[in-house]
């Protein structure tokens, strides 16, 4: 398990044994089953994490409970509520289990030290912060510049494995379109 995390951040800073051992003290195991919330609006977000198998969804509930995906997170990437992680503030966003889960949780406090502790961490913490700024961006590009049969094209580009592991009711919501107009787009 600890060794996906390594192998992560291998992509983007070297590590020695010693430099692992270190990191990996500051992480937690956690199992979540298929439909758990590990995230709920309007409670506290102790953690941000690591996914080591399964699948989650980002939502954000509107004023009138319409539900809306803010963003998807399979094996390999991190996911939070990172306003009120980074905060420590109140979720405003929830993080649901599509797949039973494996996750390693990493507190604010402990996401601190690692910082302070090992500068490579700093390093991959801050790339990982900017690759998810920069996606967020191209969303909302396409969300602006780009009609639903566009957007939906986007998605099959960058995550065609999503495709077959999530609903096309969830997809479509994410999307921002009807069940129906997402099997026009799909045929």
């Amino acid at each position: 398990m600890h060794e996906k995390l390594r192998q992560h951040i291998e992509k983007i800073v070297p590590l020695t044994d010693e430099d692992f051992a270190f990191i990996s003290t500051h992480f937690t195991t956690k199992k979540f089953k298929k439909h758990q919330f590990i995230i709920q609006e309007g409670n506290t977000v102790r953690y941000c994490y690591f996914v080591i198998s399964g699948l989650l969804k980002l939502v954000h509930t509107d004023k009138e409970g319409k539900p809306h995906i803010v963003s998807f997170a399979m094996e390999d990437w991190w996911e939070s509520d990172y306003y009120a992680f980074f905060t420590q503030t109140e979720a405003t966003l929830s993080l649901e289990c599509l797949e039973d889960t494996e996750v390693l949780c990493c507190t604010l406090e402990d996401y601190n030290k690692l910082c302070d502790g090992l500068q490579k961490m700093q390093r991959f913490f801050l790339e990982k912060a900017n690759f998810g700024f920069l996606g967020s961006q191209r969303r909302i590009i396409s969300w602006l510049t780009s009609n639903s049969k566009e957007r939906y094209e986007q998605l099959l580009q960058q995550y065609p494995s999503l495709m077959q592991r999530v609903p096309k009711s969830l997809i479509a919501s994410y999307l921002g379109v009807s069940r129906e107009t997402l099997s026009r787009l799909s045929a």
